[in-house]
């Protein structure tokens, strides 16, 4: 098949297949653009080193997380961490109007074509879209990097606008996405099999789910809670290298651990809600969706990824918070009490000791542009999944159904189980972020040296006329941020309800009459 056939026939299709190849570009270009952003930090050149053998610092940037370069790579952690739900969109995108895309499929292995050349158009699909996406977000970076390159008074950048990522790295990035999401159709279709009549799926026979994802919760949990000791350990008899690497290797590992037991713990969830609901509901709404449930549990595990993964880091980043609020106040307090025995006035508040706090902004930021995007993808499956059933929902709307009904059902399929995970991902989010941090603060206090006596006496002889003054140290216990938990355990749920009942808009057309005659 000649290139240019190949092209015309992946971008060829309806309506709706030009609204997937748009949807999957801009998911493709957001992931770029936090693939180049990344690539950015890393770029930042080391500093020189410093006279006073102090440590070296980038001091052309205003943001503390750029000027120490020890801090980089949490960043370009964080920054790839906002590709998960960029690409779980990605992914619910490419299903959209899958039904049409399978007829068309059918209709070139019909006219001669082979099954390796229909697999082919349907990766060239995905990849040609994603490559689209990536030219934009690339020439979206660009401009904005020109843009955004605006120096304050002392010549300090808010941004590492002032370097570029090496060439071949921009090319590996604009290039290796669409590569990535070709070869990720190709797995997809593995157990496609596309004869002239239709498309057929090889599945093995589906068994109910079982809780063996409490596994990873708890081995990741248990690397936050292990940590203390797991360092001090190999700070004794191991590699000094690794020790330091260590409390990194075991946040990304831990955290991702936990994060996939909660995603595929949906799927025993959404069993054991489907059960429930079919012993005890009496109304046509509940029941409907608990026969879905059971016919398929893994749904809500496909669909609602990424939504739970950015509750997990979400709680997470919450209860750090509420540490770093507790350091700094337990600080404050010392402050005081050094103040008071020098006889200074005690100033309020935290001071200019609030790097931790703008770091968790960043991360709350983050957390929160995962969220909607996680969210644009749980409309697009909504709406995919109301349109991939249109002819089920238009047999039943014959029937005497009514479309109320149809739409209630969806709605508890969607938060049922939702409702649950966000409750197990918002306790073990927390239960990292303490178990990483710990549950208490504890700052030390000192000796402080102050003058009673004249002032003008001190000034004199300051040691003769000095006393010591006895300094307590301050513990104080991190407290739940109930505010922030309650925010991520109401406001998901909301979110979902909000995206579900777009979704439904398109429950109208789907329930048409004419719908049975839908292939």
């Amino acid at each position: 098949m000649k290139p240019t056939a190949l092209l015309g026939l992946a971008l060829a299709g309806t309506r709706t297949d030009t609204l997937r190849v748009v949807l999957t570009a801009f998911s493709a270009a957001l992931a770029s653009l936090a693939v180049l952003a990344a690539l950015n930090v890393l770029a930042i050149p080391a500093p020189p080193p410093r006279h006073d053998a102090g440590v070296p610092v980038s001091d052309q940037y205003a943001n503390a997380l750029l000027r120490e370069p020890g801090l980089h790579i949490g960043v370009v952690v964080a920054l790839l961490m906002l590709t998960i739900p960029v690409l779980a969109l990605a992914g619910q995108c490419a299903r959209l109007g899958a039904p049409a895309r399978d007829r068309r499929l059918a209709a070139i292995r019909l006219a001669g074509g082979t099954p390796r050349q229909t697999r082919a158009v349907a990766a060239a699909e995905t990849g040609v879209a994603s490559l689209l996406g990536t030219c934009a977000g690339l020439v979206a970076y660009l401009i904005g990097h020109e843009a955004l390159h605006r120096p304050d008074e002392q010549g300090r950048l808010p941004l590492p606008t002032d370097v570029l990522p090496p060439i071949p790295a921009i090319a590996a990035a604009v290039l290796g996405l669409p590569l990535l999401a070709a070869l990720a159709a190709v797995v997809m279709l593995r157990r496609v099999t596309v004869d002239p009549l239709g498309v057929t799926r090889r599945t093995r026979p589906r068994r109910a789910p079982k809780p063996w994802p409490a596994v990873l919760i708890v081995l990741g949990m248990g690397a936050f809670f292990a940590f203390e000791a797991i360092r001090k350990g190999y700070e004794k008899s191991g590699d000094p290298a690794v020790a330091s690497a260590l409390p990194f290797l075991l946040f990304v590992g831990g955290g991702l651990l936990a994060a996939v037991g909660v995603v595929l713990g949906t799927g025993w969830i959404s069993h054991a809600t489907g059960r429930v609901l079919h012993r005890l509901a009496r109304r046509p709404a509940p029941l409907l969706a608990a026969r879905r449930l059971l016919a398929d549990p893994w749904h809500g595990s496909r669909t609602q990824a990424a939504l739970l993964v950015a509750v997990v880091f979400g709680s997470g980043a919450a209860a750090v918070r509420a540490y770093f609020s507790t350091m700094l106040e337990a600080r404050q307090e010392v402050r005081r009490f050094y103040d008071e025995a020098a006889g200074r006035q005690t100033t309020s508040g935290h001071g200019s000791d609030t790097f931790y706090l703008d770091t968790m902004d960043l991360v709350d930021a983050a957390v929160a542009v995962g969220l909607v995007i996680a969210t644009a993808g749980l409309l697009v499956t909504v709406a995919e999944s109301v349109v991939a059933r249109r002819r089920t929902h238009a047999a039943l709307a014959a029937t005497g159904v009514p479309r109320s009904v149809l739409g209630r059902a969806l709605v508890w399929q969607t938060l049922a189980p939702l409702v649950p995970a966000v409750a197990l991902a918002t306790t073990v989010g927390t239960l990292m972020g303490r178990g990483y941090f710990g549950t208490e603060v504890k700052e030390f206090g000192g000796r402080a040296q102050t003058c009673d006596a004249d002032p003008a006496l001190c000034a004199e002889n300051f040691e003769k006329h000095s006393r010591l003054v006895e300094v307590p140290d301050v513990v104080r216990a991190v407290p739940l941020p109930w505010d922030d938990l309650a925010l991520h355990g109401l406001g998901v749920p909301v979110l979902a309800l909000a995206a579900t009942g777009v979704g439904l808009l398109f429950l109208r057309a789907g329930t048409a009459v004419e719908e049975l005659r839908t292939g």
